[in-house]
């Protein structure tokens, strides 16, 4: 019988509001989603997965996302281990954007540029548990209220993210925003980190990928898009047909973080985005969603970060698909827009199917 059950609690600090009164301090813990040995980790800080566990061919569990002992390492979490990032995630380039005539200049934390939201982003804040449901598809609804000009954004922003066991073995992610006070960019993206041999057992380089997408945004010496899309067919960025991370990964300069154009998409919008697997485990990772990107990042930045159980994460740990809308949308008028004007709404649907 599925389950969810919360396994860890405390007080963590004092937000402020928009209006700067202080407002009653916010509970944070860890929840878990259950259904027979499949086993999902929440935290209301950054909307986070902190663990994903589930058997490989043999029935041997193993947590398969990067994360954190507790809840403290997270409060600083560089990497966005497992978080929801936003208001945009990704990068912007220079901090700054023209929308309706006015400049917005945002807060820079990467370089000159901004990314995932700013320093303060949606990964980087309480959410509220607004709904837990039990039975045999559990789930859990977090909530945030993004007030106007929030690390540099306009507009207010009600902000939705639910985790839910969907299925044998599936994992729901359900996104969704409503602008409430101007137009405004939105781009969220669950940012976890995937070793399907286990977070603790070494590189991801002998892990086979495939992914659906015949084009890319090539990018500058920033990660910057250049606006173009080009075509991945007979280069290093080509996993039309499934290929280990490693085999051409030389090739590309630090190893691979770019966002992929998806192929295709069906009546009710949902792509096939892509599908990882693991030999020695026989553990699979399918991706499906309904946005037009992906980012395809192989842990590049990753050095001798501590993490779970006394895990060391190096480079190449762990690679994250974060289905997205086009980074740096804002500044390319040739990019699907990501403008949500006053009073309409945003959605972001994800769904991991997973096998062994």
């Amino acid at each position: 019988m599925a389950k969810l059950s919360l396994v860890f609690f405390l007080l963590l600090m004092a937000l402020l509001s928009s209006t700067c009164n202080a407002t009653p301090r916010k509970r944070v813990g860890i929840y878990e989603l259950k259904k027979g040995n499949f086993s999902v980790k929440v935290t209301n800080w950054g909307a986070t997965i902190t663990s994903v566990i589930l058997p490989d061919s043999k029935g041997n569990l193993a947590d398969v996302v990067l994360g954190f002992d507790g809840l403290g390492p997270y409060i600083n979490n560089s990497a966005y281990f497992g978080a929801l990032v936003g208001r945009v995630a990704n990068r912007i380039a220079g901090g700054r954007f023209v929308l309706n005539g006015t400049v917005y200049r945002l807060f820079r934390n990467s370089g000159n540029n901004t990314l995932h939201g700013g320093h303060r982003g949606f990964s980087h804040v309480i959410w509220t548990v607004k709904e837990i449901v039990g039975g045999d598809f559990p789930s859990i609804t977090l909530y945030y209220h993004s007030f106007n000009i929030e690390q540099g954004f306009p507009g207010d922003l009600d902000v939705y993210v639910t985790y839910s066991i969907s299925g044998d073995y599936h994992l729901s992610v359900t996104m969704h925003g409503k602008s409430l006070t101007e137009a405004t960019p939105v781009n969220l993206a669950q940012h976890s980190y995937w070793n399907l041999r286990g977070h603790n057992r070494g590189t991801i380089l002998s892990h086979t990928v495939q992914i659906f997408a015949s084009r890319i945004t090539p990018v500058d010496a920033y990660l910057i898009p250049t606006g173009r899309l080009t075509p991945v067919r007979g280069t290093p960025y080509d996993f039309l047909e499934p290929e280990t991370v490693g085999s051409r990964i030389d090739r590309v300069p630090g190893g691979y973080d770019i966002n992929y154009v998806v192929d295709g998409t069906d009546d009710k919008g949902w792509r096939r985005v892509a599908v990882v697997g693991e030999g020695e485990t026989g553990r699979r990772m399918e991706v499906w969603a309904d946005q037009p990107g992906v980012q395809f990042y192989t842990g590049n930045f990753l050095a001798g970060v501590r993490g779970k159980g006394g895990a060391v994460y190096e480079k190449h740990a762990a690679l994250c698909l974060e289905t997205q809308g086009f980074p740096d949308a804002v500044n390319h008028p040739n990019f699907p827009s990501q403008v949500v004007p006053a009073g309409e709404e945003y959605h972001h649907n994800m769904l991991f199917k997973f096998s062994f």
